[in-house]
């Protein structure tokens, strides 16, 4: 079979010929709770076409939520599993999110408690570390300290040495340290790490950069499948329009958010073309479901159900066709001991 190497830029990948003369793209968005669309939808697609997701990418990205989906996939855990932890642990982690007491304490406060969070990614992962990984991963987070992004790697370049040694769980725990709802995380060298939603929260660009940037992947090779876990389709009174601080404070974050996820979606749109790119975020009405919704895990994994379906013909046409090369560590974790 034919090989290509890529050597437009520092690194380099070998690819081959025909359906593997490609690299796969796996984006995973943040969103709390409604990561379970994102579960759901991969576990379905799995029953139908009878494959193994994992197998047909060769990176994963993931933010927040996304981001502990994207890190279970990379340890090995099923899409399967993972929609138990969500229906296991969710309770716990956001308890009494409708209540008037959580709401008003939102305002002057973090909504939640992290240490179930924390308990409940430990259980998950143990004491794993990031760089048991199986698939290469990037992480986004953001460092409240030095006012600047973060993001976790794993070790697929030979410049990347740190991040491998980190438990899986420390990194979860950080990108998915959403502000107003849970508070930052300190467990990682004393750093002020919250969400990386607040720049990343489709992580599909930041994907994109790793394959091309470190990876040395070309533009036409790169194939991305990117899953949000829904666009709520507001309104934005024209109030807005000339209002102040307090009242942009309900909508402000929705906005911005809403902003890079688009402009992530159209830019990595252009530079790999619309060919190789594939985005699923189903528009549910604005009130339909929310980061911390825990009363709407059965209706989440029923859209799941039902955009699998549509999905699944574009997904053995477009994805499953390519196996993904075993990813080996330039840095072994075992050299870090």
């Amino acid at each position: 079979m034919l090989t290509k190497t890529v050597t437009n830029m520092p690194a380099t990948y070998e690819l081959n010929g025909n359906a593997d003369e490609r690299f796969q793209i796996l984006s995973l968005d943040g969103g709390g709770i409604k990561g379970l669309f994102s579960a759901a939808l991969l576990s379905a697609l799995e029953d139908d076409l009878k494959v193994r997701v994992i197998d047909h990418f060769d990176l994963i990205a993931g933010t927040s939520t996304g981001g502990i989906i994207a890190i279970a996939l990379g340890l090995g855990l099923s899409p399967r599993e993972i929609v138990q932890f969500y229906r296991q642990h969710g309770p716990a982690i956001f308890p009494g999110s409708s209540t008037w007491r959580r709401c008003l304490l939102q305002w002057f406060r973090s909504k939640y408690d992290a240490s179930p969070l924390e308990a409940a990614l430990k259980d998950c992962f143990g004491e794993r570390r990031f760089g048991e990984s199986t698939k290469r991963l990037v992480i986004p987070s953001y460092n409240l300290g030095e006012d600047d992004v973060y993001i976790f790697r794993t070790p697929h370049h030979e410049r990347l040495r740190r991040d491998l040694k980190v438990p899986a769980w420390k990194v979860a725990r950080a990108t998915s340290a959403a502000p107003t709802y849970f508070p930052s995380f300190r467990g990682l060298d004393s750093l002020r790490l919250i969400d990386g939603g607040v720049w990343a929260n489709n992580p599909t660009m930041v994907a994109l950069v790793e394959s091309f940037g470190t990876l040395g992947v070309s533009l036409e090779d790169t194939h991305i499948l990117s899953i949000g876990t829904t666009d709520a389709l507001n309104s934005r009174h024209r109030k807005l329009d000339r209002r102040g601080k307090f009242g942009w404070a309900s909508e402000a974050i929705d906005v911005v958010m809403r902003g890079q996820t688009i402009a992530a979606r159209n830019q990595a749109k252009f530079l790999v073309s619309e060919e190789n790119y594939w985005r699923l975020d189903p528009v549910v009405p604005a009130t339909e479901f929310c980061l911390d919704g825990i009363d709407r895990t059965e209706e989440l994994i029923a859209k799941a159900a039902h955009h699998s379906r549509t999905l699944a013909p574009t997904y053995a046409k477009r994805f499953a066709i390519h196996l993904a090369k075993p990813f080996t560590a330039t840095t072994p974790l075992e050299s870090q001991q």
